[in-house]
């Protein structure tokens, strides 16, 4: 019986992390002079957070302090959908920012078919949020990574479960 190989390709992130930065973001709003008044309120929900703040430049402000934290913690900045900012009570704005997690339907047929035409050795399973790759080679699991790294995608990509 010949032995096979395979792996995951995900898109995810690790949530600890994201608290973590979250709380290094407030702590820097509250001491920047620029943001000490702003009344800036950063609220974590399951699908993405809210910004609330004074004016669409201490938001933008608030934003930078944001990706400057998520990188220094090794999260992606693709994890991170703004959505436009709107006007809400008070002379205040507030921006909603959703939370990049697994592979859409649409996203994930696109990068099996990919895989499949670029290399026929392999075979790939889309499973839920996630794809399976498959193959009898390590070296051309190891080129699917290498094509699916070179792709300009959206969301980040993680490879797990390589056995």
């Amino acid at each position: 019986m010949a032995e096979t190989y395979s792996f995951d390709v995900v898109s995810d992130f690790d949530r600890q992390e994201l608290v973590n930065a979250l709380d290094q973001v407030r702590r820097e709003v509250d001491q920047r002079y620029d943001l000490k008044d702003s009344k800036t309120e950063i609220d974590l929900e399951e699908t993405g957070l809210t910004i609330t703040t004074a004016s669409d430049m201490s938001l933008d402000a608030v934003a930078d302090v944001l990706r400057q934290k998520l990188t220094k913690r090794n999260l992606s900045l693709k994890i991170l959908d703004f959505q436009p900012a709107e006007p809400v009570g008070g002379n205040r704005v507030q921006q909603l920012v959703k939370l990049r997690k697994g592979l859409s339907q649409e996203l994930a047929k696109k990068l099996s078919k990919k895989v499949r035409d670029e290399l026929k050795k392999v075979t790939v399973a889309i499973q839920g949020d996630s794809l399976r790759v498959t193959g009898k080679n390590k070296d051309d699991l190891q080129q699917v990574i290498q094509l699916l790294k070179s792709e300009d995608l959206e969301v980040p990509l993680q490879f797990e479960n390589y056995r």
